[in-house]
């Protein structure tokens, strides 16, 4: 589930110390594809892609 990923993206961003939010951010999206299964990671990346405008843009790392 996307949104799911994307809010976990955003906690860490809001989690982090100030100036920090962004490179938290991007280590929790590059966490969030290292466990993806090789099964399906092609598609859980293509469908970032897609729409990563409308997950506020939390998939680009």
């Amino acid at each position: 589930e996307l949104g799911a990923a994307a809010y976990a993206i955003k906690a860490a961003r809001a989690a982090a110390p100030e100036g920090a939010g962004e490179a938290e951010g991007r280590r929790e999206c590059r966490w969030q594809r290292d466990q993806l299964p090789e099964a399906i990671r092609e598609l859980v990346l293509d469908d970032q892609r897609l729409r990563n405008d409308i997950c506020w843009s939390v998939f680009d790392c």
